[in-house]
């Protein structure tokens, strides 16, 4: 009679699971605490192990890049850059040339410079919301130049900053979207020159 029960049991839970029964993915999720997450926070983290797989690579998968127009100097990119950090209430608090290879190999990297920046006035609500989001600030975009003249701005897709953990509270998540709208067009818009 156990043994008969158990078969049973294994039997229905098996074809729950291979339905796909939305009541026993209710009771997983239940179980795992993703029902207390924001909306946005499996979507995030499937595109991101998506790209780990693809890759093999975590950094690329946190990441956004453009890559730099052939017509546009370095110094313009970084004019560019500061230029609208302005216009989307940003305020440059860094820039730093990291290093310069003159005689690099195609493929190794021959020029870096990072420009920081940050919204002190939202810097200081995340900070006092958790301080743990200080590994994000200030936000940076870095200009990288490879030995055949590729370049690419490269900055730190904030996706799961915003949408990996429980939902910030409204105005926090307003203040969120403003900054990575930010810092995916400020990219962007400087890869060609944009002023």
């Amino acid at each position: 009679m156990r043994r008969s029960l158990i078969t049973a049991i294994l039997a229905i839970g098996f074809a729950f699971f291979a339905t796909g029964c939305s009541t026993m993915h209710m009771g997983w999720t239940a179980v795992t605490g993703q029902h207390k997450l924001d909306d946005g926070a499996m979507k995030a983290y499937d595109e991101m192990f998506t790209s780990v797989v693809e890759y093999g690579d975590p950094a690329r998968a946190m990441m956004k890049e453009y890559k730099v127009q052939e017509d546009v100097s370095n110094e313009e990119v970084v004019e560019s850059i500061k230029a609208l950090a302005e216009e989307y209430n940003m305020r440059v608090v860094g820039d730093t040339k990291m290093f310069t290879i003159p005689d690099a190999k195609p493929d190794e990297v021959k020029f870096v410079e990072n420009v920081s920046l940050c919204s002190l006035y939202i810097a200081k609500k995340f900070l006092n919301y958790s301080r743990y989001f200080g590994g994000f600030m200030p936000c940076r975009i870095m200009l990288v130049e490879y030995g055949n003249g590729d370049r690419y701005l490269i900055t730190m897709d904030l996706t799961l900053a915003i949408h990996g953990g429980y939902p910030l509270p409204p105005e926090m998540s307003e203040l969120a979207g403003k900054v990575k709208v930010a810092m995916e067009e400020i990219p962007a818009r400087a890869a060609k020159g944009d002023f």
